[in-house]
């Protein structure tokens, strides 16, 4: 076995071990795309996503604004891993911490955030934003109510893509020692593909970027047409990527083209990735790779695309990776 990787040293605390994640060449699943495929696999973090940087970022840039004070308590609106990257920061910093969900998210994830010490409330997936039941409404309302509170919002607070511009932005072009031509990420809050984007397009005007959306979103026909177009919000599964709203943290100008995945294309990808990789990863990766596979056909023979992972499938065992909870939703 070959491991090229130094022996870490003993650091501190565990919000020391966030960032320098691997990359791995993917190479079965990928052998009918051209070029070279490679995965920016982000569960290694350790609260096992890639939202452990931002939900850092935001509390030490809040800390340092005077947002958030000692003994004060943060509120945030999540599909769970956020979540999990500000109860990994709220354990070390001492904070309390307390997380609106949608009750489309896993158990799994619920789970988890309740085992850190997060004070959970499940919100209904189909209401409209400003909804007083939204997830969105409930923590800007907990927000009000509790005394020295903080409500980082990460669909609007720019701490977010600031993360990726200075972590994950770098390290991809580190790794691929400047080499890579395409870089393909689903978008949620919009932080990840602005943050490596904006640092990739600097480096490189001629990369591209890809965000991949889920139907059901709006993404994909705003970047298009600049048209919010209402008709096109509905409910789907896939959990942490697509939108019905549009996120500050999404600079479209950024993203040159968007690609949507459907619901059972995402899940059968995830664990096509597991069998054929060994990569057990969360149901948006599934998506996030299929959605470089569905545009395989404008990739050049000498690409160099990085897809980005975003979490662990830890986190979707009762859904992805179980074959009722799939044959019910008509995937198998």
């Amino acid at each position: 076995m070959k491991n090229n990787r130094s022996n870490p040293p003993i650091v501190s605390n565990i919000l020391e071990t966030i960032g320098n994640t691997p990359m791995i060449e993917l190479n079965r699943i990928a052998d009918d795309i051209p070029g070279r495929v490679l995965a920016k696999v982000e569960y290694f973090n350790p609260g096992h996503s890639t939202k452990d940087r931002m939900a850092i970022k935001m509390i030490e840039d809040a800390e340092s604004n005077g947002l958030l004070k000692p003994g004060g308590t943060i509120i945030e609106c999540t599909s769970g891993n956020t979540g999990m990257g500000l109860a990994l920061g709220a354990i070390v910093k001492g904070y309390k911490l307390i997380c609106t969900l949608s009750d489309k998210q896993s158990k799994e994830k619920i789970d988890v955030l309740k085992a850190l010490g997060a004070e959970i409330h499940v919100c209904p997936t189909n209401v409209s934003p400003d909804h007083p039941d939204s997830y969105y409404s409930v923590a800007r309302k907990l927000n009000a109510e509790i005394p020295n509170s903080y409500f980082p919002n990460q669909y609007d607070n720019i701490s977010n893509r600031i993360a990726h511009y200075e972590s994950t932005g770098p390290e991809i072009w580190e790794q691929t020692e400047g080499k890579i031509t395409h870089f393909i990420v689903g978008v949620g809050t919009g932080g990840t593909i602005s943050g490596v984007g904006k640092y990739l397009k600097e480096k490189n005007p001629e990369i591209q970027i890809w965000g991949v959306d889920s139907y059901g979103s709006v993404f994909k026909k705003y970047h298009e047409t600049g048209e919010f177009d209402a008709s096109e919000i509905y409910s789907y599964i896939t959990e942490g990527i697509g939108e019905d709203i549009l996120p500050k943290n999404v600079q479209f100008d950024l993203i040159d083209k968007f690609e949507k995945v459907t619901d059972k294309d995402g899940a059968l990808a995830a664990r096509e990735l597991a069998k054929k990789e060994g990569l057990l990863l969360g149901y948006s990766c599934g998506s996030a790779f299929q959605g470089l596979r569905q545009l395989k056909h404008l990739l050049p023979a000498e690409a160099v695309s990085v897809v980005l992972f975003h979490d662990h499938g830890s986190r979707y065992i009762n859904k992805v990776y179980n074959d009722d909870w799939m044959k019910e939703n008509g995937f198998l």
